[in-house]
């Protein structure tokens, strides 16, 4: 039996995304079709795994806690936001509201060729990792771990949020940008264009996922979790981890871009508030929720946390907060590995006089 087949959390959790994946446009025109919101509520979440799954990737296989990785969420969702407009503009001829609200007549020099998606998406995939592999490279050389780490990162997406909220940077500011209406040529807003961001986003969750359950079981992997447990003593048997730490890193930052460019269409709007720390702190919330170290864990914490508050977002908008730092204490003080000791717990059946007398016979000689 190989490891594949023997992981059933993971083999249950890839064939549950796929089988919706494959049910949504199934059932549309039929009596049980979703409706949109729900279809999109159920792209979102795949969204938030996919980024979840991009935390989880470094915190937990190589002990490096971001709290950062909003940075790479919004830089996705920017990219993708400004070949929406752009796009949008060419077809329909529609002016940005953020292009009125400055007064400007056109777009500023460097949105020259967001109109084409494939330029966008290599635009992301090269600031992506210029952004990342800079950062990392700096700070891994420097050897800056633990807290340290984590706060320099919540510092760059502080500062990257103060820029954003300039209006003069043209990214919309502080208002943002918003105003999709068309994604390669089609309508935005249609059911068939809602149920189908829905599927590429549980499709390239259930990509991620296999990759990364691929790369972690790998020799790669062995060398991740090595450089997590005791670094130092890697280094003295002449590994470099200074690039093995770079190229998770990078990788990490570019599955958050991905998630973002998902999230981004489907929630219809973007501005600063996206690179807010808080968010940053949500996503670590999600992977110690889930459990740290365990790729579905991540998924699952991830899929979790932001369905009850989706639920709450409308019922009572006012108690989320409380739940949420409750459920941090819960998993800081009783279960320190998440949803993964919840799992593990047993309910022992109290020492009668037979169970004792058979353990009583098993310890003898």
């Amino acid at each position: 039996m190989t490891r594949w087949t023997a992981d059933r959390p993971f083999l249950a959790v890839l064939a549950l995304l796929l089988a919706t994946a494959a049910a949504l446009p199934l059932l549309a025109g039929t009596p049980l079709e979703m409706s949109r919101y729900l279809a999109n509520a159920i792209g979102q979440l795949a969204a938030f795994a996919v980024l979840a799954l991009s935390l989880d990737l470094i915190w937990g296989y190589l002990g490096i806690l971001s709290l950062g990785h909003g940075l790479f969420f919004a830089l996705g969702g920017y990219v993708v936001a400004m070949y929406l407009l752009k796009h949008s503009f060419e077809v329909t001829g529609t002016v940005p509201d953020f292009l009125q609200f400055m007064g400007w007549k056109d777009f500023p020099f460097y949105w020259a060729g967001f109109g084409a998606f494939p330029y966008a998406l290599a635009v992301a995939v090269v600031l992506t990792t210029l952004v990342a592999g800079l950062f990392g490279y700096v700070s891994f050389r420097s050897r800056v771990g633990g807290v340290y780490f984590a706060i320099i990162t919540q510092a760059l997406v502080y500062v990257a949020m103060l820029l954003m909220f300039r209006n003069d940077t043209g990214f919309g500011g502080n208002n943002g940008m918003t105003g999709f209406s068309v994604m390669f040529g089609w309508p935005m807003g249609t059911s068939g264009m809602i149920t189908g961001l829905a599927v590429a986003s549980l499709l390239v969750l259930a990509l991620v996922l296999a990759g990364c359950r691929w790369l972690v079981g790998s020799r790669f992997g062995a060398l991740m979790l090595a450089t997590r447990d005791d670094e130092t003593r890697l280094r003295t048997l002449g590994y470099e981890t200074l690039r093995l730490k770079l190229a998770v890193w990078c990788l990490s930052a570019l599955i958050a871009m991905v998630a973002g460019m998902l999230y981004v269409p489907q929630v219809g709007i973007i501005n600063p508030r996206l690179l807010s720390p808080e968010l940053s702190l949500e996503i670590a919330v999600w992977v110690a929720i889930g459990g740290r170290g365990h790729l579905v864990g991540a998924v699952v914490g991830a899929l979790l946390v932001n369905a009850i508050k989706f639920w709450l977002s409308f019922a009572a908008p006012e108690v989320w907060p409380f739940i949420l730092s409750g459920l941090i204490v819960l998993v800081v003080l009783v279960f320190p590995n998440g949803l993964i000791d919840l799992a593990r717990l047993r309910l022992v059946r109290p020492m009668g006089p037979r169970r004792l007398a058979a353990d009583v016979g098993e310890a003898r000689p």
